[in-house]
């Protein structure tokens, strides 16, 4: 016996409008057809198309076009008590079939059979346990089928107060029996949290004068603080070299008062941790903040989420990347970005920063920003170093393995810093 197949073969043909494949319109510059349209003609074409574009107005996105003149101003009361006075004048429409208490009208629908497959489905299932299991069943009291049921796993046959008692063995709940109902519990009143206590005027001054103990600055909810404080506030941490953790959430900052900080940033070399979400930062300005970091190459985690616009766009969040990409000492980011491939490439790179910091934190280099101050050094100190004799060079490190991340170094932006300590968090 032999047997034979058959191959059949589906030949397509490409699409064709006007005579002409559809290919051969992607080249064609739709701008220059419409200039050549005279009013009429694009009026014409206007009714035919019905533009997508939630921008346009209603009477511009419609096919229906009235050429009735109006009769006069809109009056929006009037227009109502019309309405309202036509509906009720009226008639209602006659019933075909009067309305009679308890009987039905018309043909009462029945629901259709159930499938065969269904009832089988449905039917009890008869199990022999045994006898010795039937009758521990039969001799179980409530309790003891409910604890069967949470250790069984059975969570439809039970509310969530019985389940959790039979874990923890405190007992049925009282009132709430195997058919028992489940009552919400009363939530607990937490006080309100009270407001930020921080004196910005005073915090300014102490920015200001560099105190040494001022490391950290939380100005947080405070929206009373105007623009001549923040002008204060940013030209004061240009010659901060105190301050590391500086925290400005909902506290109003706009694109002016934003660019002020990006320049602060610029000549800043202290700060590590910068926080200014939830403020009214447009996108082009956030990316001016974070092309700010690359100057001093100092700060560690930068936050800036939850600002007047949600969505960046596809444009912003590549420049964004890019400028991350370029950021060797950035570790963490508070952005939310849509799209996939922006917040895999920020992923990456912040996860190569902290390998990189780790594995020079094991051959005992530095690579991490902490805080450069500079420190001015008297003529007899200068002259002490001159009469130094110079070290011999030391040999070179040796190569980091090709498990390693291998990062070069900009030379225009090398800053000597100290190796973090061990408990300091990474």
């Amino acid at each position: 016996m032999t047997s034979s197949s058959t191959t059949t073969k589906t030949i397509t043909t490409p699409a064709k409008l006007y005579g002409k494949d559809v290919g051969a319109y992607d080249d064609i510059d739709v701008d220059e057809l419409l200039a050549q349209l005279s009013p009429e003609e694009i009026s014409m074409l206007a009714k035919e198309v019905d533009p997508d574009d939630s921008f346009l107005p209603p009477s511009q996105r419609t096919n229906y076009e009235c050429d009735k003149a109006p009769t006069g101003p809109l009056d929006r009361k009037k227009l109502i008590e019309h309405i309202n006075k036509q509906a009720l004048e009226t008639p209602d429409r006659p019933e075909l079939e009067p309305f009679v208490p308890g009987v039905v009208r018309g043909k009462k629908w029945m629901p259709p059979p159930p499938a065969a497959k269904m009832q089988a489905a449905e039917e009890q299932i008869a199990i022999d346990l045994g006898d010795e299991y039937e009758q521990a069943l039969t001799d179980a009291t409530q309790e003891e089928i409910i604890d069967l049921a949470a250790i069984l796993g059975f969570h439809s046959m039970m509310n969530q107060d019985q389940y959790h008692a039979s874990l923890l063995n405190k007992g049925q709940p009282v009132g709430l029996g195997w058919d028992g109902i489940t009552k919400s519990a009363i939530p607990k009143i937490f006080p309100a949290e009270a407001p930020n206590a921080t004196d910005p005027e005073d915090t300014i001054q102490r920015i200001k004068s560099d105190d040494s103990k001022l490391v950290e600055v939380n100005l947080n909810n405070i929206k009373t603080i105007s623009d001549e404080q923040f002008d204060k506030l940013f030209e004061a941490l240009k010659s901060n070299t105190h301050l590391e953790v500086l925290s400005l959430t909902n506290v109003g900052l706009t694109d002016r008062t934003a660019l002020m900080l990006a320049t602060a940033l610029e000549q800043n070399h202290a700060l590590r941790v910068l926080n200014v979400e939830t403020n009214f930062i447009s996108p082009p300005v956030i990316v001016t903040l974070v092309k700010s970091l690359l100057t001093q190459m100092t700060i560690e985690e930068f936050r800036a989420s939850n600002q007047r616009s949600q969505v960046f766009g596809n444009k912003i969040e590549m420049e964004i990347t890019e400028l991350v990409e370029k950021n060797t000492t950035l570790l963490r980011l508070g952005l939310h970005l849509e799209f996939n491939d922006a917040r895999h490439r920020v992923a990456a790179h912040l996860q190569r920063n902290i390998d990189r910091i780790r594995v020079d934190k094991r051959d005992g280099r530095s690579s991490r920003g902490s805080y450069y101050r500079p420190v001015r050094l008297g003529e007899d100190e200068v002259a002490e170093m001159s009469d130094v004799e110079e070290e011999p060079e030391e040999e070179p490190e040796a190569e980091v393995p090709a498990g390693d991340y291998d990062v070069e170094e900009d030379p225009d932006n090398v800053v000597i810093r100290p190796p973090p300590s061990d408990d300091e968090e990474m």
